[in-house]
């Protein structure tokens, strides 16, 4: 399925959350916090809001925000650009 967000909006993918700690213990999905991170796959054509990041870009996002959706069975986030609170840069 293709998705193509319209405005000011940005279709991310979750990074996956750490299963072990450095120490070697394994973490319960249950158990581990919501990664507020992502990878962006595809940006709207902005609108009122300048759209300021690219295809690719890994982001951090606000805890609450954004539409979870289900792409071939992977979980994504639609986010306005606003919710969007810095790019990581490696």
């Amino acid at each position: 399925m293709k998705i193509k967000p319209l405005a000011d909006r940005v279709l991310v993918k979750n990074d996956k959350a750490e299963t072990k700690t450095t120490g070697g213990i394994i973490i319960p999905e249950a158990a581990q916090e919501k990664t507020q991170t992502a990878t962006v796959v595809e940006v709207g054509p902005g609108g009122e809001v300048e759209i300021t990041v690219k295809k690719g870009d890994r982001i951090m996002y606000d805890k609450y925000a954004g539409t979870q959706i289900k792409i071939d069975g992977e979980d994504h986030l639609i986010l306005k650009m606003n919710d969007i609170i810095a790019v990581i840069e490696a």
